[in-house]
């Protein structure tokens, strides 16, 4: 069966090796960013089902990083959900109106409810759909 790529920008390494744990013993395949830039970078090289990105981020922010994707042709359909603690702020809201899926207050979910919020943005693992997403074999 095809296993999903899900992409991890956070700049915690703790956190997103948390994420990404949860994620693996769903059975994702997962990788990991520590900053927006190269977070954008592996959207476009690897083509992840989804992204989580942390909005505060040094360098590249996960804002600018969302901006990027969403008017860059190979990555604008991918769906990016928020990470961050700031639930009410500015950045969130124009990550939203730029085009993210969703946002997530860390504070407020524990890692396997993050997987389990991501899972209602992911296309069905059998039925891989555009040239967007990317399904590894197992």
């Amino acid at each position: 069966m095809p296993k999903v790529l899900i992409l991890v920008v956070e700049d915690q390494a703790e956190l997103a090796e948390l994420y990404a744990s949860n994620f693996k013993s769903q059975g994702f395949e997962v990788d990991i960013a520590h900053d927006g830039h190269e977070g954008f970078e592996k959207m476009k090289s690897e083509r992840p089902s989804l992204v989580l990105m942390d909005i505060i981020m040094p360098g590249l922010s996960g804002l600018e990083a969302v901006e990027l994707a969403k008017h860059e042709p190979s990555t604008k359909d991918i769906p990016i959900i928020i990470l961050t603690n700031l639930p009410d702020s500015v950045e969130v809201q124009n990550a939203m109106r730029l085009g993210a899926a969703d946002c997530i207050v860390k504070a407020d979910f524990t890692p396997l409810q993050v997987v389990e919020k991501a899972k209602k943005f992911l296309d069905p693992p059998a039925e891989p759909k555009g040239p967007n997403r990317r399904y590894l074999s197992s």
